[in-house]
């Protein structure tokens, strides 16, 4: 039964290649980074250079004259830092590269990538392929004015994962909808001497990412539409900080400090958190490590509103971006190839593969994915709470302003900064000072 779904995928790659003619090889480069390497299809048994290997021969087959040059660049921060000193130094770099979506204000200033919107301006149903992209996902690919510079492929928001048989043993038969409902509910699924926290929240080395749920949620992101604004010593900020540290310090449900990132699956799925807060990439490992039923929900991350909800979450991952460099033949078979990897059939068979949320609506009407949502509706979460959902923190100086917002809250959240207004209030004046000459 497996390899004839193999087959019938396979067969299906084959019908969407898109098909360009070559009169010489063409070899399209193209870069990925760990992030996706490190999942792997339980059904399939395939490691994601092995889904990668599969759509380039599918595409191959279809388009002769192409070859695709899968690389494996090491982490998102690895593939950055390869390609910016490639190109540097005088190299091609790649054709097509899957790179953060935060990433494209930096590329944009150094000239290093073409906006797509030139492709899909020449495009028959230009306007109809942008449309079926969920607009959450899509906020991440805008300049200023509008203009498109990458496709989004393989994204991800956070989810809030919980153990549904020790929700029923406390009594709780549905998720929290809001922070204070978070706190109360983990304080009855905490455990006394840390056996077992009611709630794991990981803050360690990147808190911007999660942090940003709790200010969308009560309605003051860190950036809007001008990439030249940040607004991060806000009233929304000050009182997120607050929440998070008396989770520990008055609430008890989890522990102080910074908690790692890495270990909060582990953590979750050997039932010593209740629930966790992470990405829905890691939804495959943690279903199919969990000894237990697993529960998907919302981020609880905001105070409750009318209706008693409270959600908010940031979108993530990385967008496909088109190279200046490449030759106009190699960029013409190289979009080709973002067609491809963008179509409605991979999405649909990327996004049961991984966990990633298809990042078209149509892929979630064909099969692997349909099938996939019918047996496991976990993995339809994420993308139902893109309705709650804004884009990925990403301006001018994006690299520098993270850092600054990164340390700053990693200091306050770990105890070792305790002025906290004084903390926000110099983060804030030096991220003014790098956007200055952008306004």
């Amino acid at each position: 039964m497996r390899m004839l779904r193999l087959l019938t995928v396979i067969m299906l790659l084959f019908s969407v290649a898109p098909t360009i003619t070559a009169q010489e090889t063409i070899t399209v480069d193209f870069y990925f980074p760990t992030a996706t390497a490190t999942i792997t299809n339980p059904e399939a048994g395939e490691s994601i250079e092995a889904v990668f290997n599969r759509y380039a021969a599918a595409f191959e087959a279809a388009n002769p004259g192409v070859q695709i040059n899968v690389v494996y660049t090491g982490s998102y921060t690895d593939t950055r830092n390869t390609i910016q000193t490639e190109i540097a130094g005088g190299g091609a770099g790649p054709d097509v590269a899957v790179m953060l979506t935060t990433d494209l204000f930096s590329f944009i200033e150094e000239g290093t990538i073409l906006p797509v919107q030139d492709f899909i301006d020449t495009m028959p149903d230009g306007e109809a392929y942008v449309a079926d992209f969920f607009p959450a996902f899509l906020l991440n690919s805008l300049d200023e004015e509008g203009v498109i510079w990458s496709i989004p492929y393989q994204r991800s928001t956070p989810v809030l994962y919980y153990n549904v048989e020790q929700f029923a043993e406390a009594g709780f038969d549905a998720p929290p909808r809001n922070r204070q409902e978070l706190a109360e509910m983990a304080q009855a699924l905490t455990l006394p001497d840390g056996q077992r926290w009611g709630v794991w929240l990981p803050t360690e080395g990147f808190p911007i990412w999660l942090f940003s749920a709790f200010v969308i949620a009560d309605g003051q992101h860190f950036v809007e539409e001008s990439p030249s604004e940040v607004y991060f010593n806000t009233p929304q900020t000050r009182e997120a900080l607050d929440y998070i540290i008396s989770l520990s310090r008055d609430y008890g449900v989890m522990p102080g400090g910074t908690l790692s990132w890495g270990d909060g699956p582990s953590i979750f799925t050997s039932g010593k958190a209740s629930m966790l807060f992470h990405t829905t990439g890691s939804l495959t490992r943690i279903l199919n490590e969990a000894p237990f039923e697993v529960g998907v929900a919302f981020l609880p991350s905001g105070t409750a509103g009318e209706d008693g909800t409270g959600y908010g979450a940031p979108t993530g991952g990385g967008n496909l971006y088109l190279f200046a460099n490449s030759t106009p033949e190699e960029q013409a078979a190289a979009w080709a190839w973002i067609q491809f990897l963008s179509s409605p059939e991979i999405q649909s068979d990327w996004g049961a593969a991984t966990g990633y949320v298809a990042a078209r609506r149509s892929a979630w009407e064909l099969d692997p994915l349909a099938s996939l949502v019918a047996r496991r509706p976990q993995y339809a979460v994420a993308r139902d709470q893109l309705a709650f959902a804004q884009k990925e923190f990403s301006a001018y100086r994006t690299i520098d302003i993270q850092g600054i917002i990164n340390s700053t809250l990693s200091g306050i959240i770990s105890g070792a900064t305790t002025d906290i207004e004084g903390a926000l209030t110099t983060a804030q004046a030096q991220i003014d000072s790098l956007l200055a000459e952008y306004r």
